[in-house]
This record gives structure tokens, C-alpha cells and sequence, in this order.
């Protein structure tokens, strides 16, 4: 297949009815899936995975040589899964020795000038809003939303459900169904819109309101507060989310208000 006004390497691999417009630059070790649109100007490095029914929006920028000092010229990856939107100038770096790829699940968006930096892990539905930037090595997991002109430090970890507010800065971890706000970050709440538009129960987000409870407004420390809940509620897959997140936290969760 012929792409017109386009610099594509011949060893690229491009699958079944997948658009490429105009000024498009595709390094070899490429691979693009099934009906995925690549727009104008992008550009598509080495280490490059992207799924099927994608879009790259114009100028954007996938599997970039990471920013890190400590990158030798290693040959790793940045994968992108199906159905995810990478809007207008976002980045994407590849990853280094440390994790070997930089992935974005499927059904993610990435706004316009967005970056995602070395051997980050997005897992599917995550929303990165507009000129956000993740440093190296963050995790994000299921449905978690960063608003726009938010700062994530490297190595932190934001659970499943997580809504954080728009220009937050980021430098502990946020943990899964909670909203985060303020400067500095704080514990505003659950994300109790995100949940019922995701088919949560009133009964289910009662149970992790309560859950928080314990955690942020008990005046208790962080392992009191697990000890209470493992004690006082009962076992449920939202409640040992909760738990294993903060037990697994190594950088601490995020403060609440009143500490």
C-alpha cells in the first residue's frame, strides 16, 4: 500500500485497513494494528506497539527515546493497547533497562499534550487530561482520571477509580476510588460520580465511604487504621483493593484534611 507524502520504513509492520495521512514518519520496529488512524505529522519511533482501532491525533509522538540519564541505547518498547485516543502533541516515551516497555492499556485517552515518560504502566480507561505529564516509572491503574495540568512524581502509583483534581501535584500515592484535591494533596472524598456512572451500588460506595472513614477521620495512623478495618469490616473485593494498595504503598498515600 502506497502513503503518499509519508516517510515509512519498509519494515514496519501495519496491519488491515489502518489510515495514514499526510507527513507521517514511521521508524522500523514498528507495529500498528488493525484500523487504527494515524494523523498528520505524527511521528512513530522504534519500539513502537499500538493496537488495533487506535487514533494518533496530529504531532504527536510515540516511543520517543526516553528522558532519563541512565538510558544506554537498550532496545525496549512503548505499547498502546485498542481503542485508546492520543490527542494532539502528546508524548510517549519507550521504556529503559528498569521495566523494558512503556505501556498504555486499551480504551485510554491521552489529551492534548499530555506525557507519559519512561516504563510507565497505564492500565485500560485511564484518562490523562491536557498537558499533564507522568514521570518515569508511575502506575495508573483501571478508570483512574488525572485532570488537566496535573504533575504525577516518579515511582508513584494511583489506584483503580482515583479521580485527581485538575493542576494537583502528585507526590504520594492516591489511592483506588478516591477523589484527591488541594494543594498540598489531600483526601477530598470518594469519587462517588465516577462510581455510580460505572454501575456502582449506593450500598457498594457506602461501604468504601465507610471504609475511608477509618482511614482519614478516625485519628488514627495508617497501619491503626488497616488493623480497624480488617478487623470491623467485612471481606469484599473493594476492601481488600483498599487494603493491598496501602500495605503495598512504598512512597505513603496521600494525607487526609484533618492530619
Amino acid at each position: 500500500m502506497s502513503y503518499p507524502l509519508c516517510n515509512i520504513h519498509p519494515k514496519a509492520k501495519i496491519g488491515q485497513n489502518v489510515t495514514i495521512e499526510s507527513f507521517v514518519t514511521i521508524s522500523e520496529d514498528v507495529e500498528i494494528g488493525d484500523g487504527t488512524w494515524i494523523g498528520p505529522n505524527a511521528v512513530i519511533m522504534d519500539g513502537a506497539r499500538i493496537g488495533k482501532n487506535c487514533k494518533i491525533f496530529p504531532c504527536a509522538i510515540i516511543a520517543g527515546i526516553p528522558q532519563d540519564l541512565k538510558f544506554n541505547g537498550e532496545i525496549t518498547t512503548a505499547e498502546i493497547g485498542d481503542n485508546t485516543s492520543v490527542r494532539e502533541f502528546v508524548t510517549v516515551n519507550r521504556g529503559t533497562a528498569s521495566k523494558g516497555k512503556t505501556v498504555v492499556g486499551s480504551d485510554c485517552l491521552l489529551q492534548a499534550y499530555a506525557h507519559v515518560a519512561h516504563d510507565c504502566i497505564l492500565k485500560d480507561h485511564v484518562i490523562l487530561g491536557g498537558y499533564s505529564g507522568f514521570a518515569g516509572e508511575v502506575e495508573a491503574d483501571d478508570y483512574a482520571i488525572i485532570s488537566p495540568y496535573s504533575a504525577v512524581h516518579q515511582f508513584t502509583k494511583i489506584g483503580k477509580h482515583a479521580f485527581i483534581a485538575g493542576s494537583s501535584l502528585v507526590r504520594k500515592d492516591v489511592p483506588p476510588f478516591v477523589l484527591v484535591a488541594n494543594e498540598p494533596l489531600t483526601y477530598a472524598g470518594v469519587n462517588s460520580v465516577g462510581l455510580r456512572r460505572r454501575g456502582f451500588s449506593n450500598e457498594k460506595i457506602v461501604e468504601i465511604q465507610d471504609i475511608y472513614r477509618f482511614i482519614y477521620q478516625k485519628g488514627l495512623n495508617i497501619s491503626q487504621a488497616v488493623a480497624l478495618v480488617e478487623e470491623e469490616m467485612a471481606q469484599s473485593e473493594e476492601r481488600d483493593c483498599i487494603l493491598n494498595f496501602i500495605k503495598s504503598s512504598d512512597r505513603g498515600i496521600v494525607r487526609g484534611e484533618k492530619e
